[in-house]
């Protein structure tokens, strides 16, 4: 027996679930203990959060892009009447289509005018909020939203956002690109404020004298007085019924695309909320002991939020790499197109989030709808599953896989 056979490590033979060569796996130290110890610095507080990174499943092989993110590592912009915090590219390197920020404004708290060069989506968390914007045409919009609502403003439309009573807005907006900041945007007090007083006297037709209170430093977030009757305010705006597109969207209030015992997935995209061309989204609902099931979508990255409950969810790419780690309310995720996956929940109450993507339609590729529409000897000769067996297999897409 040469050298390298007296001194070449001990290691079981691949277990079920453990297709790993080399090994990779807590399974594989089984006997050799020293080999997990942990002996620098640790954050215990960020090891409760992440256990499927810290002792990841047998099938986890390699690494990828980090694919969690939180809006609660992100520093909170907080002034008089609101506050916001994002998620952006510089944040969150693999996120090139999508950027977040997440949005409060007190009763009466406004957004101030403005307008962006990438087009904004919103999903309402909590609360109401009185939004207004401008049609490609230039004709208004005054609507008032409420928690499971959405907006879409395209790129360039000016708009702004007004927190209602008893509670204020939540909200998080998804603009359709990863390096745009909510902190970088045409303000409409800026734009006054650097503008000649004799070119805004002559572009109004009023004395110079009229601007001279106007404010020379943005407002961005500000109290204000909270709005009166939603009808009073789409008259004064000279809305019109049936001149636009609707701008807002019932998201919660929609017929779900998929919905059974293991929950619900609601979409909106160009198909039914027509105004949306740039992001399409889906609300999705698992309940506990059910999973998201194993899918890909080929058209588009997949940006998430989560809103509530915990979750795990495995990342696979190719490599082959197989990541695993977990999500809980307020977190990022974020899936490249083409990737498989699935979102699992993991806790004793309802997971509930966003997915959204930079598309004007909303696509997926279920596994089991796939091998469901293949010759059965085709799939037995490639995963050594009886025909019979996998005859018992799910047939079609479920979108949510359905509690047994």
């Amino acid at each position: 027996m040469d050298s390298t056979e007296t001194t070449a490590p001990h290691h079981e033979a691949p277990a079920f679930g453990n297709p790993d060569l080399p090994p990779e796996g807590v399974r594989n130290t089984v006997g050799d203990p020293a080999s997990t110890r942990m002996t620098g610095p640790r954050n215990p507080v960020l090891e409760s959060q992440f256990p499927s990174a810290l002792t990841a499943p047998a099938t986890d092989v390699s690494t990828q892009p980090f694919f969690w993110s939180s809006f609660t590592i992100s520093p909170r912009r907080q002034q008089r009447g609101g506050w916001a915090r994002e998620v952006t590219q510089r944040d969150f390197a693999i996120s090139d289509e999508i950027a977040g920020v997440n949005m409060y404004l007190e009763p009466g708290g406004i957004r101030e005018l403005h307008w962006h060069q990438t087009a904004e989506w919103a999903y309402m968390t909590r609360g109401r909020c009185r939004i207004t914007t401008l049609s490609r045409e230039g004709l208004p919009s005054v609507e008032d939203v409420e928690s499971g609502d959405l907006w879409f403003f395209p790129a360039g439309l000016p708009h702004s956002l007004q927190g209602l009573g008893p509670d204020g807005a939540e909200f998080v907006l998804a603009f359709d690109d990863g390096d745009q900041s909510e902190s970088n945007t045409l303000l409409l007090t800026d734009w006054f404020a650097h503008t000649p007083p004799e070119v805004l006297a002559k572009n109004f037709g009023v004395a110079q004298e009229v601007f001279k209170d106007i404010p020379l430093h943005n407002l961005w977030i500000f109290p204000g007085d909270e709005p009166g009757d939603l009808a009073d305010d789409q008259a004064a705006a000279g809305v019109e019924w049936g001149a636009t597109q609707p701008v807002i969207f019932r998201l919660s209030r929609s017929e779900p695309r998929h919905q059974n015992s293991g929950g619900s997935i609601h979409i909106a995209d160009s198909s039914n909320y027509l105004a949306s061309t740039t992001v399409a989204a889906a609300l999705t609902i698992i309940e506990p002991g059910s999973m998201r099931e194993l899918h890909w979508h080929p058209n588009a990255d997949e940006w998430q939020y989560y809103l509530q409950g915990s979750a795990r969810m495995t990342v696979f790419n190719t490599g082959p790499h197989a990541n695993t780690t977990d999500f809980r309310a307020g977190d990022v995720g974020l899936v490249r197109r083409n990737l498989g996956h699935y979102v699992e929940n993991t806790g004793d109450d309802q997971l509930i989030f966003i997915e959204t993507f930079r598309s004007d339609h909303y696509e997926e590729v279920s596994l089991a709808n796939w091998l469901s529409h293949l010759p059965p000897a085709l799939v037995a000769q490639h995963l050594n599953i009886p025909e019979d067996v996998l005859a018992t297999f799910p047939r079609g897409t479920q979108g949510i896989v359905p509690l047994r």
